[in-house]
């Protein structure tokens, strides 16, 4: 009991801020800030029981919309039985009365035990899914730790040396880290505090990338294969080819937001820098041969970068090639990013449709002609080189990647929202990931600061003999209009963009008052990272596999 004089179970999923993480006592590291979680979640669900077994016997109480359904005994909750095992189990059903859709998409719960697993190697998930015919049981169970992420990542990928790995602690904050270096040119440097992944980064990864790099640039210049003329590696160079995962335990962890997307605590830069730089530099005076081929993936992406350098220069930077003044970018007339948005428009006759609709003042247009570079497969100096990417990387006006003369700055954004304006058909979804695939792997700050979005322009419209007008979104829609509708009406589809004149295209897609956007946002890197390799990368059997897999899932456009 409570000293509140109520079971503990009842006050930590009826009152906020009531989460174990506020008693010292409880555990030495928790991933929650607030303790609104489970209160939270019970709030939010039709229905929730919890099942406790403990001291022999088992305790049950139910809740319905987050009230409380059972009478507590003197505080206590009621004894439903007896039992030799201990534990709780906590079933919930989300509420269909606030939420769209309440089933859950198995793929990404999933990922997250799989990831949950890898951090917690001592742990073993049990998955089940009884929603099929057949019941789907996995156990997740991953001995190997972190060292396992990384060779799940990168395994189907050409790998340099075998993962590196190592672990210390100092000042009560445990810091893990493995990593490994492949063959190919983008890094790929996961953060995690206390089991929840950082998506952009934070005070762990700055103390690690900092150091890592520092120790880099000392061993080449021992090994005199940096010259005394020479310029130090930047970091990218150093971690041309990287996959990483730094997972640190911290007792008082401060995030940037509730979404916990970023770590801010000092000291955890501090400490994490230290613990590498003890462990690596112990590690690489061992193995002299891996630390050589390290230093070679640096070499050759600076030497990727100096010829980029002098090649491309101007290309992204020099006013001749300002796409303000090549008429293809229509830009607006306020220069305050915040208020700001730029729509990427397939094709031509939509963008011309789209700079007449258009509100000049804070919204600009810019054109591409088909589909773009499939970036996921194309070596440096071929990217940089595509119009169309030129074309984005100036209108943006915050640079590209890091280590190529414009390093990006997201500070620099001119525009508050990017919207990928493309047709509701097979190509559209086409050039709309073959633009994600650009922003996710050489500007991801784009996405995780939530300036991406995708704009829904209608796929019908209805016209009823009596009545208003109506645009509908998707089949569904129309499915409901269908239902609801009872006299008759013409049916208009569209089949692009082209086909709405300027004042159609205002009010269903550019109009800020009426219009529909996803916002593009990524919950789990890991998962992100391999299906953007797998669907947009070189090898072909995986994605094959990938298909007749989910062929049942797919939304034919016929």
């Amino acid at each position: 009991m409570h000293e509140k004089g109520i079971s503990a179970e009842r006050l930590v999923f009826t009152t906020l801020h009531a989460g174990g993480k506020f008693d010292n006592d409880a555990y030495k590291t928790s991933g929650g800030l607030h303790g609104v979680g489970s209160s939270v979640v019970n709030a939010l669900s039709a229905h929730m029981s919890v099942t406790v077994r403990t001291g022999g016997f088992i305790y049950e109480d139910r809740y319905e919309r987050g009230i409380p359904v059972m009478e507590l005994d003197n505080g206590l909750l009621p004894v439903v039985g007896k039992t030799k095992e201990t534990g709780t189990t906590i079933n919930f059903l989300p509420d269909d009365t606030i939420f769209d859709r309440t089933r859950f998409k198995e793929d990404e719960v999933k990922s997250r035990l799989h990831e949950t697993a890898y951090l917690n190697p001592e742990l073993t998930i049990i998955y089940e899914d009884k929603r099929k015919e057949e019941t789907e049981h996995i156990e997740y169970h991953e001995p190997e730790g972190i060292v396992g992420f990384i060779k799940d990542m990168n395994k189907s990928k050409e790998a340099i040396h075998d993962v590196i790995y190592y672990k210390g602690e100092s000042e009560g904050i445990t810091v893990e880290a493995a990593f490994q270096y492949v063959n190919e040119f983008h890094e790929n440097v996961l953060g995690f505090c206390n089991n929840i992944y950082n998506a952009e980064g934070g005070t762990h990864l700055t103390g690690f990338k900092t150091m890592f790099t520092n120790v880099i640039n000392t061993y080449a210049r021992g090994l005199n294969i940096l010259k005394e003329k020479d310029a130090n590696f930047t970091g990218a160079d150093v971690r041309n080819g990287m996959t990483a995962v730094i997972s640190i335990k911290h007792p008082d962890p401060r995030f940037e937001g509730q979404t916990k997307t970023k770590l801010d605590n000092q000291d955890a830069a501090k400490i994490v820098s230290k613990v590498t730089g003890d462990e690596i530099v112990r590690f690489f005076d061992r193995n002299i041969e891996t630390l050589k081929s390290i230093i070679g993936c640096a070499e050759k992406a600076a030497k990727i970068r100096k010829t980029e350098e002098k090649a491309k220069t101007n290309m992204l930077s020099k006013q001749k090639f300002s796409f303000d003044s090549n008429g293809k970018l229509a830009n607006c007339e306020s220069r305050d990013a915040s208020k700001c948005e730029i729509f990427i428009v397939e094709g031509d006759s939509a963008g011309g449709s789209a700079k007449m609709a258009r509100n000049r003042m804070f919204q600009a247009i810019l054109p591409i002609r088909g589909k773009i570079l499939n970036v996921e497969k194309a070596s440096i100096d071929k990217i940089l080189a595509n119009a169309e990417i030129k074309t984005m990387i100036n209108a943006f006006g915050c640079g590209f990647s890091e280590g190529y003369c414009n390093d990006f700055d997201i500070s620099k954004l001119r525009y508050d929202k990017i919207i990928i304006m493309a047709d509701a058909d097979v190509d559209g979804a086409h050039i709309s990931t073959l633009l994600l695939t650009l922003f996710y792997r050489f500007m991801p700050e784009l996405i995780y600061e939530g300036h991406v979005y995708i704009a829904m322009p209608p796929l019908y419209k209805a016209m009823p003999s009596k009545g208003q007008e109506e645009y509908l979104y998707d089949d569904k829609a129309l499915e409901k209009y269908r239902k609801r509708h009872k006299g008759p009406f013409t049916l208009q589809r569209y089949k692009g963009l082209g086909e709405m004149d300027a004042g159609q295209l205002w009010e269903t897609t550019l109009d800020p008052d009426t219009r529909m956007l996803k916002l593009v946002e990524i919950e789990d890197a890991r998962m992100a990272s391999e299906v953007t390799e797998l669907l947009m990368g070189t090898e072909v059997p995986p994605r094959k596999e990938f298909i007749y897999r989910h062929a049942q899932d797919a939304e034919l456009d016929v």
